[in-house]
């Protein structure tokens, strides 16, 4: 059974720094690309960055890229997503998501994703 669970949220103020674990169990991870998504109060999920399954190649949104960082540890299966100067607009409940097949025009897509965490709440004050 596959199972995400994410850590790390929380409050920090304007141009602080969080970092937002995700620790995968019932997977091959290796063979899974991996993301994270965000939820603000009232909005729908948006993308905000992935790994893909082979080579590590990552992608962005554009409102974080330079800012924000992903990683992935296959050793611990975790994938990690470091995030600073933080925005207030950056509140928003944090997903982490899975995807076994998947090609790269769908790393961005909610769609794309079969399974997800319960989410982590990170809460940027201004």
């Amino acid at each position: 059974q596959v199972q995400l669970v994410e850590s790390g949220g929380g409050l920090v103020q304007a141009g602080g720094s969080l970092t937002l674990s995700c620790a995968a169990s019932g997977v091959t991870f290796t063979r899974y690309a991996m993301a994270w998504f965000r939820q603000a109060p009232g909005k729908e999920r948006e993308f905000v960055a992935a790994t893909s399954q082979r080579h590590g190649t990552t992608l962005y949104a554009d409102s974080v890229k330079g800012r924000f960082t992903i990683s992935r540890d296959s050793a611990k299966m975790t994938v990690t997503l470091q995030m600073n100067s933080l925005k207030p607009e950056a509140t928003a409940i944090y997903y982490c998501a899975a995807a076994g097949t998947i090609i790269m025009a769908q790393l961005r897509s909610t769609s794309g994703y079969s399974y997800w965490g319960l989410g982590t709440q990170v809460t940027v004050s201004s």
